[in-house]
């Protein structure tokens, strides 16, 4: 019958609006032919990051990473496997999240020279070798993508806490 709740259906939806929220984000790795880094750097906060974004509601995480690229690099390729979830806990500025980064391969030459970035969101765009992230990056962000470059180069998708794998 239209309009008629079956049994049961108040009380699950009750039960699925109290269930917590989280955050998402989902990164890309890029890396150039040397090996090195593909960092943004955002107009909204200080330091570099990987090029993603949030991923908004009902969408995938790989969707997301795809969106953010385009927006944020100009840049639309299938993106490769999953290389790490990272879950972020509170902190005074930020409620706790999940992260996801895919590896978004080798950006050659002419790719990069293709990159066109969103003057409102992004100031500038780097290749660094891993040697450079700490002094780029927060210390999260940079554990984060020191994780991810290990994990692209022995084949594995890693789970992280706070940018490392846990204890």
């Amino acid at each position: 019958m239209a309009g008629v709740e079956t049994p049961g259906a108040s009380s699950a939806r009750a039960w699925r609006n109290s269930l917590p929220r989280k955050r998402m984000a989902a990164g890309v790795l890029f890396v150039d032919g040397a090996g090195r880094v593909l960092l943004v750097c955002p107009t909204y906060r200080p330091g570099w990051d990987l090029p993603g974004g949030v991923v908004e509601a009902d969408e995938a995480p790989l969707a997301a990473a795809r969106r953010e690229l385009a927006e944020e690099l100009g840049l639309d390729r299938a993106l490769g496997r999953l290389l790490a979830v990272d879950w972020v806990p509170p902190g005074p500025e930020r409620t706790e999240g999940l992260i996801v980064v895919f590896d978004g391969g080798v950006l050659t030459p002419d790719e990069a020279a293709g990159i066109r970035l969103p003057a409102d969101e992004l100031a500038a765009w780097s290749f660094v070798t891993a040697d450079e992230l700490p002094g780029l990056m927060t210390p999260l962000l940079a554990r984060r993508v020191a994780a991810c470059l290990t994990a692209r180069a022995g084949g594995a998708t890693i789970y992280l806490e706070d940018g490392a794998p846990p204890n």
